[in-house]
């Protein structure tokens, strides 16, 4: 298989954050693995590079053989993928195992001569950001719905836009959750598991704090509701309660995707990002970089400078 120069600049380039020496001797195999097994399955070369890596380099830490195939056996990435559970999330955990899964019967089909079976679904569509003008309508039209719309409204375009929250981190959001050190400074979110502290966008910082006073120890959003999660809890929301014609719909992945554009538009680490967003790493910023314009001369300068020394 004859790989585009990109893709293979990817692999060959490819190296873990914080890799140990081992590194080195198996970055061999995990570049031959996803470069065999890229072009018959639907994830995106960064994608397939991180979970083999990281598999590879959790086969050593435990005695594993140092070889794919015995990486890619069913008890090998049902165990590897189990030792995550307790760092990443459930939904994380099925994923990775089906990358590899997949991975594997990639390998199988090369093996054998044959071609990959056909793709049987469509591509998966990243989420959309709003515009500005969009989200500044959808916050106007907000304000002036009435009572527990009005405060629902605005608790999923403040948890959304404001934290980057996903749906089911929104459904689960509690006034509670939300504090301010007491030497002040920016709303936290302690209720979200993060590696780095969640902090509101300056512009959803009022907004929220005080839906967080007012619910106190209930839900920020839907606050009547007896369960804590249901698949339409927020689809229904937004279906019963549609913007004025001109508006698009609310919805959450488009809310959290307008975050994370507006981190990256601002010139923001993409690891960052990425354990802010709670995602698998940095690789998954890619679906939105061509909504980055490129940064002008002028901010390049500035940014390539850093700070004057004292």
């Amino acid at each position: 298989m004859v790989l585009d120069p990109d893709t293979s600049a990817k692999i060959t380039r490819y190296r873990p954050r914080d890799a140990p020496p081992v590194w080195d001797e198996v970055a061999p195999l995990v570049r031959s693995v996803v470069a065999a097994a890229v072009s018959a399955v639907p994830y995106e070369v960064e994608q397939l590079l991180h979970v083999t890596a990281a598999l590879a380099l959790w086969a050593e830490t435990t005695g594993v053989e140092r070889e794919p195939d015995a990486w890619l056996r069913n008890e090998v990435i049902d165990a590897f993928v189990l030792s995550r559970a307790g760092d990443i999330e459930a939904s994380s955990v099925r994923t990775y195992r089906t990358w590899l899964l997949r991975v594997r019967d990639a390998l199988a089909w090369s093996e054998r001569g044959e071609a990959a079976p056909a793709r049987l679904h469509a591509t998966a569509q990243s989420h959309q950001p709003y515009t500005s003008g969009e989200l500044a309508g959808l916050r106007h039209w907000a304000t002036h719905l009435p009572r527990q719309q009005h405060t629902d409204a605005l608790a999923l375009l403040g948890l959304g836009a404001g934290y980057g929250l996903t749906p089911k981190e929104v459904a689960a959001s509690r006034g509670r959750d939300l504090r301010r050190p007491r030497s002040g400074g920016p709303l936290l979110h302690t209720g979200v598991d993060r590696l780095v502290p969640l902090v509101a966008r300056a512009a959803w910082d009022t907004v929220l704090g005080e839906l967080a006073d007012r619910a106190g120890g209930g839900y920020l959003f839907r606050p009547r509701r007896t369960t804590e999660y249901a698949k339409n809890l927020i689809s229904s929301w937004s279906l019963t309660h549609r913007p004025p014609d001109g508006l698009p719909a609310l919805s959450v992945g488009r809310l959290r995707a307008t975050w994370i554009v507006d981190l990256m538009r601002a010139h923001i680490d993409h690891h960052l990002i990425a354990q802010a967003a709670g995602l698998a790493s940095a690789a998954s910023l890619a679906r939105w970089q061509h909504l980055v314009p490129p940064i002008n001369a002028s901010t390049a300068a500035r940014l390539l400078r850093g700070p004057e020394q004292a």
